[in-house]
């Protein structure tokens, strides 16, 4: 069995952050349906944002109350090494986040760009709907993005789970309404295409 954490250490320990095939120099997609829900004062987390240039962005717009965790220190340790001294008014959680001691009732949006994909165990995938459960308030916005049903079938050498947007709702059920979905082609760093599907709910 694969140890997760020590092998996301090990990619963004060997690799550039902007060589990964998840990078985005802006991530657009994900900022907009984010600006489109929840104001500056929002509490935000976003899972699996480790490397990810969407804190930048967040801060850049002016949220303030903004929570960053990921299963790999290293990657955290990139953005805060890119912020500087604004990384300090970020929290970072360095966790599996389907086993990780979260805040009940804390935020106002979840935000998981190419998290949920990976957990390719039921299990995993029902300790993670419970996580989004007892931390997002009721009413709150949950924003996941995975890989479509043209995405690949494995990324960075592990197997993921590729979804329609009925499929990916539904691993969430009826607590979530599902207020809408889009897909984006994403282009690696490599050139390669890769489809991913967002879908944003409201916690019941």
């Amino acid at each position: 069995m694969v140890d997760r954490r020590q092998h996301w250490e090990k990619v963004y320990s060997s690799k550039a952050t902007d060589q990964v095939s998840w990078f985005q120099p802006h991530a657009a997609s994900s900022l907009r349906l984010i600006a489109d829900c929840a104001g500056t004062d929002a509490h935000i987390i976003d899972v699996g944002g480790g490397a990810s240039v969407l804190v930048d962005d967040l801060l850049d717009a002016g949220y303030r109350n903004l929570t960053v965790l990921d299963l790999a220190e290293s990657a955290l340790a990139v953005s805060r090494a890119r912020l500087g001294a604004r990384a300090q008014s970020v929290q970072w959680i360095a966790a599996d986040v389907t086993r990780a001691d979260l805040p009940a009732a804390r935020y106002d949006v979840w935000h998981d760009r190419a998290v949920f994909h990976f957990l390719t165990d039921p299990a995993d995938r029902a300790r993670y709907v419970d996580q989004v459960l007892k931390s997002v308030k009721p009413g709150g916005r949950v924003i996941i993005a995975a890989f479509g049903p043209g995405g690949p079938l494995q990324c960075s050498g592990l197997d993921v789970v590729r979804y329609a947007p009925d499929a990916l709702h539904a691993e969430f059920g009826a607590r979530f309404r599902l207020i809408g979905h889009e897909t984006e082609i994403h282009r690696t760093p490599a050139g390669g295409e890769q489809e991913f599907v967002y879908c944003y709910c409201r916690r019941a």
